[in-house]
């Protein structure tokens, strides 16, 4: 008796040249990826994260100018590295500096330990748990 539940062996995905178009698109399609997409339109709201974002955006740019990276690796990190949840799941200027920290982590500017800390020092600075 077999069960309908029963594992199979895993296969191999095939190579992209085997696959039929609309597959492969759905595999190569990344989060950031909406050209084209239809969506409701989103009210423009004015918000406190405008300063926030401004300085997020400065940093980053800082930290190109002086060779930390380039536009493309920033981009990479910030859209195709973090999967769909967290690309959804962040603010814009979120995804940017959540990048740059793991490219200074990665590139040993600093450690995760010194990071940890030093995040630590703001949020009591400005009363946050």
């Amino acid at each position: 008796m077999t069960s309908r539940n029963t594992l199979k062996p895993p296969r191999h995905a095939p190579y992209p040249d085997a696959l039929d178009h609309k597959l492969f698109r759905q595999w190569m399609r990344t989060p950031h990826d909406v050209g084209g997409e239809t969506d409701v339109p989103i009210p423009w709201e004015e918000t406190e994260d405008e300063q926030w974002g401004a300085r997020a955006y400065v940093t980053c740019e800082c930290l190109a100018w002086r060779g930390v990276w380039c536009a493309e690796e920033r981009r990479r990190k910030q859209n195709v590295d973090l999967g769909n949840a967290m690309y959804l799941g962040l603010p814009y200027y979120g995804r940017w500096l959540l990048a740059a920290a793991r490219i200074l982590v990665d590139r040993d500017h600093v450690t995760l330990t010194e990071l940890i800390n030093k995040i630590d020092e703001v949020k009591k600075r400005h009363g946050k748990k």
